[in-house]
Parts: C-alpha cells; structure tokens; sequence
C-alpha cells in the first residue's frame, strides 16, 4: 500500500471544530464563493484573507465620560423638577452638557476604523 503522506503536496493536516452555527456559517460562505472544497476555500481565506487587531480601550473612556455627562443632566432636571421652573444657569448647564456629548460623539466616530469598498 502506498503511503501517501509522502507523496502530498501538501503534508500538514489541521483538525477543527465547529458547533453547528459555526459549521452553517461555514456552509454559507464557502456556497457563497463558488468553492466546491472547504480545504481550497480555508486555504485562500487563510493565505488571502487581512487580520485586524482593533483596540477598543478608548470605549471604557467614552462610557466613564457619557456616564459623568447623564450624571450631570440628572442633577440638573432634578433641580428642574424640585422647584418647578427653569433658569437660564440650568438650561446653560443643559446646552454646555449636550455640546459634551456631541465633542465625545464626534471623537468616537473618528476612531471607528472604516472599510474601504
């Protein structure tokens, strides 16, 4: 009987496996591209394919900032509510508060990482 290990091009096999979701998903995406074989369409999404490695540390700091801004505007509906009337100091806290979370947003936005199509 032949060995044929040592007549492969290719000698090194991988074992994976998937739940059934991941498996379905697999099934998709290799229907999807027209590849009849997973070995083929793993290898090409292996040698083709781009790994990003996105950080995403600063959301802990535009959660800590958007918490301390909601906590601010509590403050000052509370106050609202407890006199009943509205004064131009609160409603300048109100306007400086959501100027804040628009600075924030707009920060937030120029991290996301965008995909060019």
């Amino acid at each position: 009987m032949k060995d044929y290990n040592k007549t492969r091009f290719r000698k090194h096999f991988i074992g994976l496996y998937l739940d059934d979701e991941e498996n379905r998903i697999l099934e998709d995406k290799m229907k999807a591209s027209g590849h009849k074989s997973k070995s083929r369409f793993l290898r090409e999404l292996l040698i083709y394919s781009f790994v990003y490695d996105v950080d995403y540390s600063y959301l802990h700091d535009y959660s800590i900032a958007l918490n301390r801004i909601g906590n601010n505007l509590n403050q000052v509906t509370h106050k609202i509510n407890s006199t009943n009337s509205i004064y131009k100091e609160d409603m300048d806290k109100i306007n400086k508060q959501m100027e804040e979370i628009w600075r924030t947003q707009e920060y937030m936005l120029s991290k996301v990482p965008l995909k060019n199509r």
